[in-house]
């Protein structure tokens, strides 16, 4: 059997949580575990019509925010209560999505970087970093994200890639199993 293959289980059963200082710096570790498991945009089904709670690891970040992204392109953004409405739009061609009117600014243009029934993460286009900002717009359904701090979110999303792995793991060690009945039966 390969080595690498026996790693790869050993990792997925271990995988220790990363540590960061920030929210962006664990989004950019744990993205692109999870990101394979995820949805894409054209799926809007998974993101409209549902109440999106924003996280943020901000100190000055005391509201609730929640954002709507309705059929025909409505965007709503709650902030404590009141509203404020734009626009969002799929941008297919480019695979790319865009807010007009979040914070009540203009457009923003958005990548995917990962999206469920529970997370809708965008990363904001373009190097943000160099302008001292935060690279991802997170936002968690309302009803689990209610009762969640955001470090508890970033576990939560963490945790994700260990119950694939996991499953992954178990499918694996099922597989070797039946192989070697078989050749034990053979």
């Amino acid at each position: 059997m390969d080595g690498k293959f026996l790693e790869k289980i050993s990792q997925a059963i271990g995988d220790d949580m990363p540590q960061a200082d920030n929210m962006d710096a664990y989004l950019k570790v744990i993205i692109p575990k999870v990101r394979q498991y995820g949805e894409d945009l054209r799926e809007e089904n998974f993101y409209l019509g549902k109440p999106w709670l924003e996280i943020s690891d901000d100190e000055r970040h005391h509201h609730v925010i929640l954002h709507f992204f309705n059929e025909g392109g409505e965007y709503l953004q709650s902030t404590d209560g009141d509203i404020s409405a734009g626009s969002w739009r799929y941008l297919d061609s480019a695979n790319k999505f865009m807010i007009n009117g979040r914070n009540d600014g203009g457009p923003e243009l958005f990548d995917l970087a990962f999206l469920d029934g529970e997370y809708f993460i965008l990363k904001k286009h373009g190097r943000q970093w160099k302008k001292d900002r935060t690279n991802y717009f997170v936002l968690i359904h309302e009803r689990v994200g209610s009762r969640l701090e955001w470090r508890d979110a970033i576990i939560k999303l963490y945790k994700k890639t260990q119950n694939f792995n996991s499953l992954y793991s178990v499918l694996a060690i099922i597989i070797l199993l039946i192989i070697a009945i078989v050749i034990v039966l053979s």
